[in-house]
């Protein structure tokens, strides 16, 4: 059966380029799971000579990635960020591309507004050569929380009743369970948490709107906010706010790597083959 349309693929679309014009001034998310992947990466002493960037926005994220004679392949949902970084328009579970065409596949930001995420996980996968690495990041649950409850609040006060403003996010521990799912060997996945201090709930929108991260659920508020639900919005900021007037807002980053099945693999040891107890060695330890 085919996954569920959640997202709007055409707003989708629309959003990111309409992000794409002024990225650089809403981009320090993209920007710090990037830096987190390159980091990562380097820590693996191997060779990739072809990689695919997902989600490549205006292409600053490739130089990261780039090396002498590795060829960059770059992918994005939207058109102009996909032109800014001549690369080829597409959605993740959508992909183009043949089977075992890439040694490294690198997806920064966008697997967390995908129809069919299973689905994109195992083509990324298919995507790679045998013993390819997959990483990825993307903002999972617990991101935004006073926004949550700052929108339904509004919605409460200014018109009785509550919409889907914000879209459903993914825990570290369903994104592992994804990754075995789609196939991927040695998978891990793990979180990190980003604060952002804001002085008003203007800019916080703001920047959600500069990063092509505001809401893209088919089944979204359709009318536009009005006054008593700004006014609602900005008393919520002011009783959450600290004494110098600022809100510190959190996103809760998850990180995501996997390697394509080899022969040539390291294998987990199954369950039960322990021959040691870990919990007499803690004991003593102390």
């Amino acid at each position: 059966m085919d996954a569920p349309e959640i997202f709007d693929r055409q707003l989708r679309r629309q959003r990111r380029d309409r992000a794409a014009a002024r990225f650089g001034e809403h981009d320090f998310l993209i920007t710090h799971m990037a830096d987190e992947l390159a980091e990562r990466l380097a820590m693996v002493t191997r060779d990739f000579g072809r990689v695919l960037i997902l989600g490549s926005h205006d292409g600053r994220i490739a130089p990261r990635f780039a090396a002498p004679g590795r060829l960059i392949v770059q992918a994005d949902p939207g058109f102009a960020f996909a032109r800014a970084s001549d690369g080829v328009q597409c959605d993740e579970d959508r992909l183009p591309f043949a089977d075992a065409s890439f040694d490294l596949v690198v997806a920064v930001g966008t697997l967390d507004t995908v129809n069919d995420l299973p689905g994109a996980l195992t083509l990324i996968r298919r995507a790679l050569r045998p013993d390819g690495l997959f990483l990825g990041a993307f903002a999972g649950a617990g991101s935004l929380a006073w926004l949550k409850q700052a929108l339904l609040a509004a919605d409460a006060d200014a018109n009785g009743s509550v919409a889907a403003r914000i879209h459903p996010q993914i825990d570290v521990r369903s994104a592992g369970d994804l990754l075995s799912r789609a196939g991927f060997a040695l998978q891990v996945a793990d979180g990190d948490r980003l604060d952002v201090g804001y002085g008003d709930p203007i800019r916080l929108l703001h920047d959600l709107r500069g990063m092509a991260a505001t809401n893209i659920l088919n089944q979204r508020a359709r009318t536009a906010p009005g006054r008593a639900w700004l006014a609602a919005l900005f008393e919520r900021f002011a009783e959450a706010a600290g004494p110098d007037g600022r809100l510190r807002e959190s996103f809760e980053l998850v990180y995501l790597s996997g390697w394509a099945p080899s022969p040539d693999q390291p294998k987990a040891a199954k369950r039960g083959s322990a021959t040691a107890s870990l919990a007499e060695a803690l004991k003593a330890k102390g």
